[in-house]
């Protein structure tokens, strides 16, 4: 057998008078000649465009894959090999990521997967998935709309990547901008603690020294005081000796009663002077400031704002809408939630008809319709006779309550919020059925909800109030206050952060996931369905005004993006495919068609 990449060797020692050199075959099977002798071609498939020996040529009419194909036997096929011909299947050259020494030569049209012989055989059989041989369908791509597409796609994509690379670069510089302030106010704040402490530490020196002063005054004065006495007691004592010595009796006598009176007023001032107070001081450091110092472990902290700088405002290229009435729908639609359960499934709440559909979007020009109606929540057989529609749907009937808002809890799960039940319902969910889990039971009318990662915020109305819960239903935190919320019926959140709208504070606030207010955003007119970008701005839908807002991420300002559309109730944004699916709402009678409609903004 020859081994891949290499030539053949011109002679084989065979047995068998069938296996010619390679001289003296000018047809040949081409299968054979890449994996051992050069064989005799017995016919030949045009599909693959290939000669093939007897053997191949039989295995060729039975495989699953090439018994469709269309063979010439040995007189009808072409007698000379096609320079087109030889080694066309070389040109496989990707390795199948499963089966590494396999070249992808098949596609699977119902897993959208490039396959490789082994794959088709073990994971992609004829009875369960639609199998192609790659050329025998690839040359329909040839300046096809596929071709077209793509290459627009990556053109698009390139101009987004490069918008949002000078985006970034105006961030980082703007980032390294704030920084240099930043050092500035570190230096700014320093100094005014030193102030601060130099003052303190002026007025303790000050009291220190007034301390001082009174000291050496009050020594001042003793002194002055006991040399005074000092001189007295000393010449009353000259005295008196000079009159007993001088025996002048009368003298000495009216001396020594004068020298009494004078040491009894004497005596008094020397104990009154021995009787002040005179202290020793220490030093003791203001408590509150020493443990400061001692506690805090920084000066400060470096607080981040998402900057969001866009080059240019977003604007969408096209529009298209898709039906979504059902003729099981008794009322005009009002969609007042949306999530996607993948690329091309929207998954929406039909508030009046109290109804969940599920939309393939890949499908909208097929006529595939699956009903399922579930009486009780038990499943039921649908009509034979329901009519087909533009589009694939499923379809979820509530019994007695509206469903509001719809979140993705994970790949096969979506949670409803019932508002008048006051219930958070989980269904099971898949390309073609619906089906009823458990329900949460909560203390009020939930409205908006939106599940990130393993916890969900729900939004309650009068009292208004948020609520941070487990998927189990464990409450981790609530956020009230008439300041804050009063009719929040929308929600949307990523890692960093929470929007709220309210339609009766007419406001869209942000929150951290500690429940604290980070920003807000005063609308102008009453906001209602939220959906977050990529990059933390937020787009906002108005109840009474035509027109869709997105918000920047620190909520200074908001930009409209969607003029003169229908008044939506709810949306939802992909930032894989840079499009917009809003709902439209009318409450006039004769103005109610276009609430059977989703709307597709595509953007640049």
């Amino acid at each position: 057998m020859a081994v891949p990449g290499k030539k053949a060797t011109k002679q084989f020692t065979l047995s068998t008078t069938s296996i010619c050199s390679e001289e003296d075959l000018k047809v040949y099977c081409q299968p054979c000649d890449r994996d051992g002798p050069r064989l005799p071609a017995h016919g030949y498939c045009t599909n693959c465009s290939e000669h093939l020996c007897e053997t191949c040529f039989t295995f060729h009419r039975r495989h699953t894959l090439s018994r469709h194909h269309t063979l010439q036997d040995k007189t009808s096929m072409p007698q000379t090999m096609s320079p087109a011909n030889p080694g066309q299947l070389d040109s496989f050259t990707k390795p199948c990521p499963k089966h590494n020494i396999e070249m992808i030569k098949f596609y699977c049209h119902d897993h959208s997967a490039l396959i490789c012989s082994v794959c088709v055989t073990l994971e992609h059989s004829a009875t369960s998935c639609k199998v192609n041989y790659i050329p025998d369908i690839s040359g329909e791509t040839i300046n096809s709309k596929e071709y077209q597409n793509i290459l627009k796609a990556i053109i698009d994509l390139t101009e987004r990547s490069d918008t949002t690379l000078k985006d970034k670069k105006k961030c980082f510089a703007e980032s390294n901008k704030s920084l240099k302030d930043v050092l500035t106010d570190i230096k700014k704040f320093r100094t005014r603690i030193n102030r601060r402490i130099d003052e303190l530490e002026r007025q303790v020196v000050e009291a220190a020294k007034v301390i001082q002063n009174d000291n050496s005054k009050n020594l001042t004065e003793i002194e002055t005081v006991y040399g005074d006495l000092s001189k007295s007691l000393k010449s009353f004592s000259d005295d008196i000796k000079h009159f007993n010595t001088s025996k002048k009796a009368n003298d000495l006598f009216i001396e020594l009663k004068h020298a009494e009176q004078m040491i009894k007023h004497y005596d008094q001032s020397v104990a009154k002077l021995s009787e002040s107070e005179v202290k020793t001081y220490t030093f003791q450091p203001n408590k509150a400031i020493s443990s400061l110092f001692d506690k805090e472990k920084s000066i400060g902290i470096l607080k981040g704002t998402a900057l969001n700088l866009h080059t240019k405002s977003r604007q969408y290229s096209h529009k298209e809408k898709i039906c979504i009435k059902t003729s099981r729908d008794n009322k005009s639609c009002l969609i007042a939630g949306m999530t996607f359960l993948a690329p091309d499934l929207l998954i929406i709440t039909d508030y009046e008809n109290i109804a969940i559909k599920i939309i393939d979007l890949s499908e909208k020009s097929v006529l595939v319709r699956q009903c399922l109606r579930l009486d009780n929540w038990n499943l039921t057989s649908s009509s034979k006779h329901e009519p087909s529609f533009q589009l694939r749907q499923n379809y979820l009937p509530l019994p007695g309550s509206k469903p509001w808002d719809v979140t993705l809890v994970s790949q096969n799960e979506i949670a409803v919020t019932l508002p008048l039940r006051q219930t958070i319902q989980f269904v099971s969910v898949s390309r073609k059925s619906l089906t009823k889990k458990h329900n949460l039971k909560v203390d009020g009318n939930c409205f908006g909800i939106n599940c990130h990662k393993d916890r969900m915020v729900v939004s309650f109305s009068r009292p208004g109030k948020i609520q941070i819960l487990l998927i189990d239903g464990t409450v981790l935190l609530t956020i009230r206050g008439e300041n804050i919320f009063k009719n929040p019926l929308y929600i949307t959140s990523n890692d960093n952060c929470i929007y709220v709208s309210d339609s009766e504070m007419k406001t869209v606030t942000k929150l951290n996931w500690h429940g604290e207010v980070k920003g807000k955003h005063v609308c102008t007119e009453t906001p209602l369905g939220l959906s977050m970008t990529e990059d933390s701005s937020v787009f906002v839908c108005y109840s009474t005004n035509m027109i869709i807002e997105e918000i920047l991420g620190d909520c200074t300002k908001g930009r409209v993006v969607v003029k003169d559309t229908r008044r939506s109730n709810a949306l939802y944004w992909s930032t894989e495919t840079c499009t917009l699916y809003t709902s439209t709402r009318s409450y006039k009678e004769n103005d109610t068609e276009d609430n059977n409609y989703i709307h597709i903004l595509k953007f640049l």
